[in-house]
């Protein structure tokens, strides 16, 4: 039942699309209005949240309160646009804001939104003004950037001379920051200054009716469950994709720069890759479909551009293209390709073989294979294509090549991994324990279904760990919590998530009624123009529809999964993950699963943790970890930033002195050579957690040998 659902941490980049906005011409401000089709939608969605959902939440004052904090700190979360007088002033819809999503009336949220992008424009606009101010750099004041813990600004004074001081810092960080020898000539920064002003300003202005929606559903559904999301088209396109680890188009990575989208990647193997005519900064001002008319699209919106050139595998695309380099009067090229399925490499299981040197003197080969989420290409799947793609899959290949290159542990690294499928999470079970329950998972009607692992075998059954962090969540913590309860291999790392929530991806089509969608389509308000192919036209929504537990019974809600070895971490459980989550559900537990433990490690994992600890008393590197984890609690505050060049200069050289100081600590305990002045930044990341967690695989090979 719920097998084929989705319930990982989504982390989508903004990119809607919709019609053009209304746009008042005389205040500059935007006057955007919700769609008969976006009423409808939020109708929908609150009678989902209260009838369907796990929690079963109702449009009540309560909820309105929460909608209202979210909305405004979506919009202004560091309090840079908006007065207390304008907030003051859409206090009148507080308590009614989620009853008014239920009758599918959106005016009240329409109107904060409308004040918020007046404002936006208004302080951009005066910041532009300031650019030709002549700024006194000599001056003592300070600027604040990050202004969540501060109070609205209380008059339009106040608020502009923030603004002065913003621009008063931008051109002050141009200046110390050029490699230019004329760097003190403020007149190019300003020109900068003034082109990324201007550049914000016509962006802004491209806002449409559909960004205002998706920020006001977040908004409302983030007040329910941190989990449950509605996706606009173009957001569940994208979702749909990165779940899939898959894209249809022309293998391309695009960027908006200068008003034209610009090509910023080629990836390998894709048509643009194979067909050898795109270059990284060449820019398309225009886009065919097949033998097809062209579209120009300079000054287009990047998602409005992305959903031409996107398109079903199979077909062709024409490009109009004014290579990197050339000027716009240069004559454009024509490329025509044909659209190809993309695999998203750097995004799928990788493997890497480490060797570590024991305490008993030998080396150990240890197979590392980093997993950064639960892939599952969920059209494929079902359409019953023998060479789908899906974690499981890849993992099995990469195990057969470990084996046969004879590793004698394998790790698997679930650092960062937010989840994905839970389907792939069951299944990647099955690849180190022979067949038993794997996950139970409890429905909104309170039943509650045990999902296991139902193939016979395993891919491998040597010495395993399992590398977990603070933000390994979902089918994470379902797989770790697994592999744990039956002692197959032994957790390493910080305190999983603590995600224990299950959602499933509706397309809200579903949702709509005949009589709605005839009544949309009269006003040709059915499907938006720019709605890219294959999206679903009314999006789609990810519900919370249950809430999972490990086969001992226990909830991974709040609590996550603790490694047997514990590694201090920077990120406290009072600030992130689920349990900082105000709308979050409590821990519970429910009856254990019927399973066999493979063995019970106890003993090994606390004589792991001797050795370990041991270790790390004689460990420089294990203070210098310490030592970053204090670094990063001190920025947990209110940071003031001089205006004063010489006081900003000394600050920031103090600041590179401290960095040089770490970095070459680093590299000294490595026995690498040393950054020295005027060199280059040594691009040389530092994981102590995986090279300790290498060790203890050491520990635990010999450990296992005894």
């Amino acid at each position: 039942m719920f097998k084929n659902v989705v319930f990982g941490l989504a982390l989508i980049s903004v990119v809607a699309c919709g019609s053009k906005p209304r746009v008042n011409l005389e205040e500059g401000a935007l006057e955007l209005k919700p769609s008969a089709q976006h009423q409808v939608i939020a109708s929908e969605v609150a009678n989902l949240l209260e009838n369907y959902s796990y929690k079963k939440v109702p449009m009540t004052d309560s909820l309105s309160r929460i909608v209202f904090e979210n909305l405004l700190k979506s919009m202004d979360q560091y309090r840079n646009y908006l007065l207390q007088s304008d907030v003051d002033d859409f206090k009148k819809f507080e308590n009614t804001i989620s009853q008014d999503f239920k009758k599918g009336d959106l005016s009240a949220p329409f109107f904060i939104f409308n004040v918020y992008s007046k404002r936006y424009l208004e302080a951009m606009e005066f910041a532009l003004t300031q650019v030709d101010v002549d700024h006194d750099f000599s001056k003592k004041e300070n600027y604040v950037a990050f202004r969540e813990k501060l109070p609205y600004f209380k008059t339009d004074a106040e608020l502009k001379d923030q603004w002065r001081k913003r621009v008063k810092y931008d051109l002050l960080n141009l200046r110390l920051t050029s490699t230019d020898k004329d760097s003190v000539d403020v007149t190019k920064h300003k020109e900068t200054l003034r082109k990324r002003y201007e550049n914000i300003i016509s962006q802004a202005k491209k806002t449409n009716s559909n960004d205002a929606f998706q920020l006001i559903m977040t908004s409302l559904t983030d007040a329910v469950d941190p989990h449950t999301t509605y996706y606009n088209p173009s957001f569940a396109q994208a979702f749909n994709e990165g779940m899939s680890n898959t894209f249809e188009g022309i293998g391309a990575r695009l960027q908006m720069e200068n008003e034209m989208v610009t090509i910023k990647e080629v990836i390998a193997g894709g048509p643009a890759f194979k067909d050898k005519s795109l270059n990284v900064d060449d820019r398309i001002i225009g886009v065919a479909q097949g033998d097809g008319e062209f579209d120009d699209i300079i000054g287009w919106r990047l998602d409005a551009a992305v959903a031409k050139i996107k398109g079903p595998k199979g077909t062709t695309v024409r490009l109009k293209i004014i290579p990197a380099g050339q000027e716009l009067s240069a004559q454009p090229k024509i490329v025509s390709l044909k659209r190809e399925k993309i695999v998203v490499a750097e995004e799928s299981a990788q493997k890497e073989i480490k060797q570590v040197k024991g305490e008993d003197g030998k080396t150990y080969k240890i197979g590392l294979i980093k997993l950064p989420k639960f892939y599952i290409d969920f059209e494929a799947f079902r359409k019953r294509d023998p060479d789908y793609k899906s974690t499981t899959r890849d993992v099995r290949l990469i195990l057969d090549t470990l084996r046969q290159e004879k590793v004698d542990a394998v790790v698997l690294d679930l650092r960062s991994n937010g989840g994905g499928s839970l389907q792939e999470a069951i299944e990647l079970t099955g690849l180190f324990i022979d067949k038993g329950p794997v996950v139970q998972v409890r429905d909104v009607r309170n039943r509650v279904e045990v999902d296991s692992d139902e193939e016979a075998g395993v891919a491998w059954d040597g010495p395993f760990g399992v590398l977990i962090n603070r933000f390994s969540a979902s089918a994470s913590e379902i797989f770790a919590g697994a592999i744990q309860d039956y002692g197959r291999g032994v957790i390493l790392g910080s305190q999983s998530y603590g995600k224990g929530t299950v959602q499933s991806a509706i397309d809200m089509s579903r949702f709509i009624s005949a009589t709605n969608k005839l009544l949309l389509k009269a006003k040709g308000e059915d499907k938006d123009p720019n709605t890219p192919n294959g999206a679903p036209e009314f999006g789609q929504i990810n519900i919370t529809m249950g809430k999972f537990y490990r086969v001992t019974g226990s909830s991974t809600q709040h609590k996550g999964v603790t490694p047997d070895v514990v590694f201090p971490t920077q990120y406290t459980a009072e600030k992130f993950g689920e349990s900082s989550e105000p709308a979050a559900l409590p821990w519970d537990q429910i009856k254990a699963s019927n399973f066999t433990r493979v063995a019970d490690l106890k003993s090994v994992t606390e004589k792991l943790n001797g050795i370990h600890q041991a270790r790390m008393k004689k460990s420089p590197e294990y203070q210098y970890l310490l030592e970053d984890i204090e670094e990063f609690k001190k920025s947990d505050s209110i940071q003031e930033i001089s205006l004063n060049e010489v006081d900003l200069q000394k600050e920031r050289d103090k600041a590179k002195a401290k960095n040089r100081a770490r970095i070459n600590k680093g590299l000294e305990l490595r026995g690498l050579p040393l950054w020295k002045e005027g060199e280059p930044q040594p691009k040389i990341e530092f994981d102590f957690v995986l090279d300790e967690s290498l060790n203890v695989m050491g520990d635990l090979i010999r450990v296992v040998k005894k």
